[in-house]
């Protein structure tokens, strides 16, 4: 056995002293570090046992001294506990010689520390018996034999290189008085290492899993260094400490968390790493690497995956509907083109007729129409007249026909009836009114299609009001006259217009229809209503503006043929041909004249076959020569039977004399209602004088506003006795017994039969809807494109932010006892990812979401009042946004992934934004409901990004529920997303980190990845419940 040294630089706490300011025993074991000279030939193992060759103790006597000095056998001892005098003793293990050794003591002392002359054989592995003082031969692999140390029975005998080069090194070193530096259990000058795996652990969970402990054995157990300054800022940094580009500890003996790009495999007990495959990707601290997704990136040592289908995909979709909006386009122009050769413009129309009923076909067969030329005789070749025209379109060419007031020449009759008007040859009409009143007369399925209505003391008064707004109304309507119902502000027009539509339920009172008593609610599907502004949708044509009406309101037996034909008949009679296939277009970018526009929202009205038509101030706007041209067509629509009733303000003279009837209203109670050919009469008993030459209309106006003062220079001229002077008249009359004159009442029965088959069924409405918003989106093909275009510059954007992390979005506490290893914390890029991807997802959808619904609420009130269904239209556009959220989200999310290298899953990510796209639409469509249309896009903007911010990062959900405001957060979206990507990002780390501490101090659960998707689908349905209700209640509550 060796010898113990007195030399002072092998004194066991003196060196210990002078490079620790400490004592060997208070610090683990160091087996690089020589307790003792070592006189004899010695190793380290695989294990850190140190292995010296010793002479066989069974050789000697009970004194100790060997009685054949000259013939002894050597033997290696390795022994795993160095500290004190375990050398001394004949523990460990023992291993026979391969060349069985002998010699004498000087031939061992004579022998170089690291001598290979005699090498151990460790197949023969023994253990020296005390009590027999034998040596007894051990087992093959047998370290649990009970007279083993722990520290011994792990000993393998198998020399360690790099262990033993160490050991060899601090020996030489401190031979020469000198620091044993390659001993050093730290890298920092003066650190002392912090053992933090006892051996019991060691030997039930070894290395962590994804570390390297390279050098941990049993007898160099795992240990933490203070880092040097360099590494204790990239600690701070949340980066591991490298040298040379690999991840280096800062002791020998203190673990290594796995290099990114390389996996450590669990079998390998945290010795063994390799290269990350092709097809995979490992970051850092994985044990095994992890698969790519089908057709991503990933060469070999890949740390993230580059996911190229997303992108690839998003390549073809753009090229797919770039090709086939060009497509689309071309065949338009080649469209234009044939038109421009000499092919009819009408021939479409032609062959609808061609279609249509026989009865439609006959008369209008062998009809054909030249081109329409405008004023310089210049064919227009694509059909969009409306930058060359004047105001109103004119016919320059005198035997063109003359639409609509065409009518007007019919002879005036007493009662004029469909059946009179298609039979009798006095008419003369020509053959597009005569299609008209025949697809008028299938539709009404009377000999009389239009209304009269009857009102007796009708009043009006509001919940909550002091006084009535209509009082007292009692007149009529007759059927086929042209009704002008007049007064000043306040006078009641409107309210005694919607309380005869239906759209306001009179108070007292009483209203008949045909003679009949009944709801006028249920009659709406049978009356028309024309708002003062031009409702029509810009991105429609002419033609499908009213396709789309007709088809909703139309009885639901007529064949599309039959609908297209009636559509043919009323654009033909409202002078619109050579603009049907036009653009309608908006106030802003106008494409058709203004009284082009006015016909179109009255054709939008006649498409659906009315009965009765009310118009606000159809003239408003419109120069003299549009108005007046809008009022003859008028006028020609009650001739040909229908009731027309207009809301009109200061009529000119021509127009004045059109009228057939007057109601004049003023406080909401009648002032005159009978004939307009009588109301000068009437007024001259007043003692009202008409000057010669003047325009009767302002003069009635005047009188009735209580500013006749210049036409009665005497006398009461005040409201109140107008009113007081026709009640009294009425009085004295006993009523008026022109009531419900010349009405052919229709039964009950045939009304609500007639009712009952008008409008197409739900489903039915929710598809042409539903075509009519795709079509929308294909005209305003630009504002997709600026839409996708935002959305791939957000996503571009906000990957590139995350790509200098490499897709390390989360950083932990590691696990167990290697807690002390870890880098600085970072609890917060995983939920700050969420909370940028809410803000970016907010900014891009906030704006077209608002636009689904708040471009077009007008046209939509017109339309819920004319009897279309809310739900089939408020689905229908729904289900049409869909597509363009799902083109959105794929912009977004695919550079947001490829750039950032996040670990989440496309299968999770790509759902998990489109539903936050579907909550930030559903939250616009509520904003569109009840705020304005100019600052709905800038409301619903600040809303999505404050539901964005309420994603629990900052201030932290677990600060909020310290707050007790959770709930709060929880009714945001912006939280359950920050929830799955927290889980996503964090979750796969679990073997490496201790994700239950990092969860508990975000305040999100980790597992909840179908709640939380759910919970985002149920919060955009509930946001859509509520603009639903928006549809109903939002003309009252928008601010």
């Amino acid at each position: 056995m060796g010898n113990s040294t007195d030399d002072d630089s092998f004194d066991d706490d003196g060196f210990c002293n002078r490079l620790f300011n400490t004592s060997t025993a208070s610090l683990p074991q160091d087996p690089f570090l020589p307790q003792q000279e070592p006189l004899v030939p010695t190793f380290l193992d695989t294990q850190g046992c140190l292995c010296q060759m010793q002479t066989d103790p069974s050789s000697a006597d009970d004194s100790g001294l060997d009685p054949d000095a000259d013939k002894k056998t050597f033997l290696w001892q390795c022994v795993g506990n160095q500290t004190g005098a375990a050398t001394m003793e004949p523990s460990g293990k023992w291993y026979k010689t391969r060349d069985s050794a002998e010699g004498t003591d000087a031939d061992l002392f004579r022998l170089p520390v690291n001598s290979a002359a005699h090498p151990l054989d460790a197949a023969t592995p023994m253990t020296w018996d005390l009590q027999s003082k034998s040596f007894v031969k051990l087992s093959d692999g047998n370290n649990k034999d009970s007279r083993l140390s722990v520290w011994d029975a792990a000993c393998t005998g198998e020399n360690r290189t790099e262990f033993s080069t160490s050991f060899y090194q601090a020996n030489e070193q401190l031979e020469s008085n000198q620091d044993p530096t390659a001993a050093a259990p730290c890298w920092r000058s003066g650190a002392v290492p912090v053992q933090i795996q006892n051996v019991s652990d060691w030997q039930t969970t070894g290395c962590l899993e994804g570390f390297m402990c390279v050098n941990n054995t049993v007898n160099s157990l795992p240990q933490y260094c203070p880092p040097i300054q360099e590494c204790q800022l990239a600690r701070l940094a949340s980066t591991v400490c490298q040298l040379n580009g690999s991840n280096v500890g800062m002791g020998p003996f203190e673990p290594v968390v796995c290099q990114a790009g390389r996996y450590c495999p669990p079998s390998g007990n945290g010795t063994v790493t390799r290269e990350c495959p092709a097809g995979t990707y490992c970051q850092a601290g994985v044990s095994t690497p992890t698969p790519c997704t089908g057709g991503s990136r990933c060469p070999p040592g890949s740390t993230y995956q580059l996911f190229l289908v997303p992108v690839g995909l998003l390549v073809a979709l753009d090229v797919l509907l770039v090709v086939g909006t060009l497509l689309l386009r071309h065949r338009r122009r080649l469209k234009a083109s044939a038109r421009g050769h000499g092919v009819s413009s009408l021939g479409f129309l032609e062959k609808q007729r061609a279609s249509a009923s026989s009865s439609i076909a006959a008369v209008i067969a062998g009809h054909r129409y030249k081109r329409v030329q405008d004023e310089t005789g210049r064919v227009d070749e694509d059909g969009e007249m409306g930058p060359v025209m004047n105001a109103t379109y004119v016919p320059g060419r005198q035997d063109t026909w003359s639409g609509f007031e065409a009518a007007l020449d019919i002879p005036e009759q007493p009662v004029w009836s469909p059946i009179d008007v298609l039979n009798s040859p006095e008419a003369g009409l020509t053959p597009e009114i005569r299609a008209f009143v025949s697809s008028m007369s299938k539709a009404t399925d009377a000999a009389d299609f239009g209304l009269s209505f009857g009102f007796s003391e009708l009043t009006f008064q509001p919940k909550g009001s002091q006084r009535p707004i209509l009082q007292g109304v009692t007149g009529e309507i007759r059927r086929g006259t042209l009704t002008a119902v007049m007064g000043g502000s306040g006078a009641g027009k409107s309210t005694f217009v919607n309380v005869l539509m239906g759209k306001s339920e009179y108070t007292a009172g009483s209203v008949t229809i045909n003679g009949a008593p009944g709801k006028l609610r249920q009659y709406k599907k049978v009356v028309g209503y024309v708002p003062q502004d031009d409702v029509v949708l810009p991105e429609l044509t002419v033609r499908e503006n009213l396709l789309h009406s007709a088809r909703v309101r139309l009885p639901r037996t007529w064949k599309d043929a039959d609908i297209c034909a009636h559509v043919t008949a009323v654009i033909d009679c409202l002078e619109l041909s050579h603009v049907s296939d036009s653009l309608v277009g908006s106030a802003s970018k106008p494409i058709l004249s203004g009284g082009q526009r006015k016909r179109v929202s009255i054709g939008m009205e006649l498409a659906a076959a009315p009965m009765a038509i009310f118009l606000d101030e159809p003239t408003s706007g419109l120069d003299a020569t549009a108005a007046t041209s809008i009022m003859r067509t008028l006028k020609a629509l009650a001739r040909l039977g229908i009731s027309v009733i207009v809301v009109i303000h200061q009529p000119r003279m021509e127009i004045f004399d059109m009228l057939d009837d007057l109601i004049l209203l003023a406080n909401g109670q009648l002032i005159y209602a009978g004939r307009e050919a009588d109301v000068q009469p009437f007024f001259e008993q007043l003692g009202f004088h008409f000057p010669p030459h003047a325009n009767y209309g302002d003069v009635v106006t005047d009188i009735i506003t209580g500013n006749g003062r210049p036409y009665k220079k005497t006398g009461d001229i005040s409201k109140d006795a107008l009113i007081g002077h026709w009640s009294a008249s009425r009085q004295g009359s006993h009523g008026d017994d022109r009531t419900m004159e010349a009405t052919v009442p229709q039964t009950h029965a045939n009304m609500q039969r007639l009712l009952r088959r008008r409008g197409a069924p739900l489903w039915r409405q929710t598809q042409l809807c539903f075509a009519r918003a795709m079509l929308q989106q294909y005209r305003a093909v630009a504002t997709f494109w600026y839409e996708m275009c935002l959305a791939t510059l957000a996503g571009f954007l906000l990957g590139l932010a995350e790509h200098a992390k490499q897709g390390v979005l989360f950083t932990g506490s590691y696990r167990g006892a290697y807690s002390i290893l870890s880098v600085s914390s970072d609890l917060r890029s995983a939920p700050e990812l969420a909370l940028l991807v809410a803000i970016a997802v907010g900014l891009v959808g906030a704006a077209p979401g608002v636009r689904v619904f708040s471009e077009e609420l007008l046209l939509h009130r017109r339309e819920a009042e004319a009897g279309h269904s809310r739900l089939a239209y408020f689905a229908a556009k729904s289900a049409a946004a869909a597509p363009r959220m799902a083109c959105a989200c794929l912009h977004f999310t695919a550079p947001l992934l490829l750039l950032s290298a996040a670990v989440v899953p496309w299968g999770v990510a790509f759902p998990a934004n489109l539903l936050y796209f579907y909550c930030v639409y559903g939250l616009a469509s509520v904003v569109s409901m009840v705020v304005r249309r100019e600052d709905a896009p800038l409301f619903a903007t600040m809303l999505s990004l404050i539901v964005g911010i309420l994603s629990g990062a900052a201030p932290p959900l677990r600060t909020v529920k310290g707050w007790h405001v959770e709930w709060l957060w929880r009714a945001s979206p912006g939280v359950w997303l920050a929830e799955l990507y927290f889980g996503q990002l964090v979750g796969p780390f679990a073997y490496l980190y201790d994700v239950e501490q990092a969860a508990d101090a975000s305040g999100f659960a980790l597992d909840h990845l179908w709640r939380n998707l759910g919970v985002l689908a149920a919060i955009g349905t509930l946001y859509r419940v509520l603009a639903f209700a928006g549809l109903f209640a939002g003309k009252r509550i928008r601010m």
